[in-house]
C-alpha cells in the first residue's frame, strides 16, 4: 500500500540524513570533475588545504582535522608523498611523531586549488553568504551528530 503523496514527492522527503547523503554524493561528483585536472581525490584535496593552512601537521593533527582513522589517512600520505606533494619528517623532540609538510610542488599546488572553492560555489549556483550559513549548520549538525554517538 503506497501513499500517493510519497509517491510523488519521493519515499524519503523530509528525511535530513538522505538529504545530507544525496547531497554529499553530489559533492563527490562535482568535486572530482573539478580535481581531475590538478590529479587529487577529494582527500588528497583536502590534506593538501589543511597543510596550507599550517604546514608541519602530526599525522594525527591531520587525522583530527580531517575525521580520518590513521589507517585510512596514512597510505593517503604516502600516496602524496609519492607523488612529490608532501614530504614526511619524524619529529625532533619526539621520534615516534611523524610531522607531514608541503613540497615545494606540493605549495605550488596548494597555491592553484585555491580556486576550486568559487568554481564549486558558482556551479551551484548558490550565493556564497547562503553557502556559509548552510555549512554553518550542517557544522552544528555534524557536532551534535558527534556528540550523541560519544554518549
Amino acid at each position: 500500500m503506497t501513499d500517493a503523496s510519497q509517491t510523488a514527492a519521493g519515499p524519503f522527503e523530509g528525511y535530513l540524513c538522505f538529504s545530507v547523503y544525496t547531497a554529499g554524493l553530489a559533492f563527490n561528483r562535482l568535486y572530482k570533475q573539478v580535481l581531475d585536472r590538478f590529479g587529487l581525490t577529494y582527500p588528497q584535496y583536502l590534506v593538501l588545504v589543511a597543510l596550507r593552512q599550517r604546514d608541519g601537521r602530526t599525522v594525527s593533527e591531520l587525522g583530527e582535522a580531517l575525521f580520518l582513522e590513521s589507517n585510512t589517512l596514512t597510505p593517503l600520505i604516502k600516496r602524496l608523498e609519492a607523488a612529490g606533494l608532501v614530504e614526511r619528517r619524524r619529529d625532533t623532540r619526539d621520534e615516534r611523531v611523524v610531522r607531514v609538510s608541503l613540497s615545494d610542488a606540493g605549495r605550488a599546488l596548494a597555491i592553484d586549488i585555491e580556486c576550486v572553492p568559487p568554481q564549486i560555489g558558482e556551479a551551484i549556483g548558490i550565493d556564497h553568504a547562503r553557502l556559509g550559513q548552510m555549512a554553518q549548520t550542517l557544522d552544528e549538525l555534524a557536532a551534535g551528530l558527534r556528540r550523541a554517538v560519544r554518549d
